[in-house]
């Protein structure tokens, strides 16, 4: 009889440890998902600032004079270009180029470009703004410099788009948010899955506490539990995230390993050891103040 006890106090123990520990890997996969979400949403918002460019489009020379030196002119005008703060590059686009730019836009063949007019696509310059610059005011700013220029015939009005990856600035700050509220969420869930766990053991406690072992030699033994079985959550959701993101990453085209990953893996393990830790010995040493009649609608 004795033995058929202990064999269900035993399973009843691996059942209660494996249920805390896949909540916690549960709790902390989600919310280094979050944080996967926000490191890499920041990461391809700056990559699309960086790719932000303008075209502007040059007159037609008409004068004979003008055309003979029209590459010259427009080579002198990038060149200055590139002394303006906001330029982070700059490319001459020429008539031909610009014709097998448009081919390859609109999936034309060589018999289909032949029927175009010689010089109908005009020569353009094309500018890589700096990231810092990429917000609707300042792209409209730039619009407006580069279209004052006499050598200028129009650009490219992209001050909309840039108003769209600002505003992807400001999802980012949502996300950031609600993974902070996430956190506090976490912290409520992994607390409560210790708390059940200490109040089935509530009576062993007061029990070891009657019978004379100090506070600290009745809690220390939940303390341990709790670390290993917060520190084995953290790394079972920290290997689900590894395999997600090692499948997914390339499907949207990131990178396998950023270095703000590194914050992700140490605030996972923070957060699975150090809520595991602190509520076991809250919650035991809450029973351990209790009077013995108390436990019982405690």
């Amino acid at each position: 009889m004795s033995r058929a006890s202990d064999r269900m106090y035993q399973s009843r123990l691996r059942s209660s440890n494996i249920t805390v520990v896949v909540s916690i890997a549960l709790v902390l996969f989600l919310l280094g998902l979050f944080g996967l979400i926000v490191v890499n949403s920041n990461d391809y918002a700056e990559h699309l600032k960086n790719q932000f460019e303008i075209e502007a489009y040059f007159k037609e020379a008409k004068d004979q004079r003008d055309i003979d030196k029209e590459k010259e002119t427009h080579q002198a005008f990038v060149d200055s270009l590139r002394q303006r703060a906001f330029i982070k590059s700059v490319k001459y686009v020429n008539k031909q180029e610009a014709l097998s730019i448009a081919k390859n836009q609109l999936g034309l063949k060589k018999e289909d470009v032949d029927l175009f007019e010689e010089g109908l696509f005009p020569p353009s310059v094309l500018m890589t703004i700096k990231p810092q610059y990429v917000d609707s005011a300042q792209v409209d700013s730039i619009t407006k410099i580069i279209s004052g220029y006499e050598i200028i015939d129009s650009v490219n009005d992209t001050s909309s788009l840039a108003g769209i990856y600002q505003r992807i600035d400001n999802i980012i700050y949502w996300l950031v948010g609600l993974a902070a509220v996430f956190l506090i969420i976490s912290i409520v869930l992994i607390n409560n899955s210790l708390r059940l766990k200490i109040f089935a053991k509530r009576f062993t406690i007061k029990t070891m506490q009657l019978v004379g072992a100090k506070r600290r030699f009745i809690i220390a033994p939940f303390v341990i539990q709790s670390f290993l079985l917060g520190l084995l959550g953290a790394i079972l959701a920290l290997l689900a995230l590894g395999i997600l993101w090692y499948y997914a990453a390339p499907k949207l085209h990131l990178s396998i390993w950023h270095n703000d990953f590194i914050w992700i893996i140490i605030g996972i393990l923070a957060v699975g050891i150090l809520i595991a830790v602190v509520s076991t010995f809250l919650a035991s040493w809450r029973y351990l103040k209790l009077r013995t009649d108390q436990l019982y609608y405690s």
